[in-house]
């Protein structure tokens, strides 16, 4: 069994299976918690426990089996030194606020990638905000739009390496890949005012179409093959732990 490549963000993926609820194309559908928890609100996802479900714990599932975690990843910068021009790797949220970095700076935007959002939920939270009061995010944001920032709607993983982007808002696992995998000088810095993991979710599609095959996408990817794949990637596997090879290419957790 083949599984097509569709590179949606969390927000397409979930707007295709929205707009297609009456006659569904997709069987499964992957993207960020958030949009899993309104998917489910929406009633465009079916309830599916797939093996291993009890390995994954409470809080990264829906109790029904409307979405569950299958890997996480941590946000932070991902910096292309090279295309820096001799500029230091930016140590905080508050050094890309600096005019040296003008132009320099990128972050997806926030209404259309979970990443996006994450990034919001982080700043906001480094700064001293809350889930209730996002006063702080959108103060830094409009202190960063004076610096100009890049903001795209789509991944924008190969402009980093191109150098066209040299500082992205982005996950680990991406600069990961990009040193390790890409052989780009790339590095990967926790802010120091903080930061946050998250986790990605996948769902069974409401009246999928192609339910047997869906079971076993999801049993897939869940399983001790599978999960092993996600930590090769450089993502953190939900239910075994990150292989001792991989794990040493990682920040330390105390970072």
């Amino acid at each position: 069994m083949q599984v097509p490549l569709d590179n949606k963000n969390s927000g397409q993926a979930l707007a295709q299976i929205v707009a297609e609820q009456a006659a569904p194309v997709a069987d499964v559908v992957y993207y960020g918690v958030t949009f899993g928890l309104q998917a489910q609100k929406a009633g465009v996802v079916d309830t599916y426990k797939p093996k291993h479900w009890d390995d994954i714990p409470a809080g990264l599932k829906d109790p029904q089996g409307h979405w569950f975690a299958i890997h996480s990843g941590t946000l932070g910068i991902m910096v292309n030194v090279d295309a820096l021009g001799g500029l230091p790797v930016p140590q905080s949220w508050a050094d890309l606020l600096k005019p040296e970095y003008k132009g320099m700076v990128g972050y997806l935007d926030p209404s259309s990638a979970f990443v996006g959002y994450v990034s919001a939920v982080a700043i906001n939270q480094a700064m001293g905000g809350t889930l209730d009061n996002f006063g702080p995010a959108i103060d830094y944001f409009q202190k960063l739009a004076k610096n100009s920032p890049i903001v795209p709607k789509q991944t924008a993983y190969a402009r980093v390496l191109s150098g066209e982007l040299p500082i992205l808002v982005d996950y680990d696992f991406n600069a990961y890949r990009a040193r390790y995998k890409d052989k780009a000088n790339v590095a990967f810095v926790i802010p120091k005012e903080g930061t946050i993991g998250v986790p990605y979710v996948m769902s069974m599609v409401a009246k999928a179409p192609h339910r047997a095959n869906a079971e076993k996408v999801l049993d897939f990817v869940l399983s001790d093959e599978g999960q092993a794949l996600w930590a090769k990637a450089y993502l953190r596997p939900v239910r075994s732990k990150m292989p001792a090879d991989v794990a040493a290419q990682f920040l330390p957790d105390s970072d």
